[in-house]
């Protein structure tokens, strides 16, 4: 690993690819999305009669992230949110 000046570059053994990591992407802060926002995923789920792989394959999106929506860890994608309402019927 060679240091420079407050940014790291990192070499990996077996490849030739650089990969160049500054102080500013160390420090990127997400805001993620509140409990709230998975309460009423829940509620709308229910009303509708779906599961999350249902509702994740109605929004075209990965169970994954529809489940990671309900639980708050998710980084709200403004069209994402937008599939969910629509497939839901409710409002954020």
């Amino acid at each position: 690993m060679k240091r420079r000046c407050g940014d790291f570059q990192e070499w990996a053994a077996d490849q030739n690819k650089q990969h160049l990591i500054t102080k500013t992407m160390a420090k990127l802060d997400h805001h993620q999305v509140t409990l709230e926002v998975g309460k009423v995923i829940q509620q709308g789920q229910q009303s509708k009669g779906l599961t999350q792989k249902d509702l994740a394959m109605k929004i075209n999106e990965k169970l994954q992230g529809t489940v990671d929506y309900k639980s708050g860890q998710a980084i709200p994608n403004n069209q994402v949110l937008g599939k969910i309402q629509r497939a839901i019927g409710f409002k954020f």
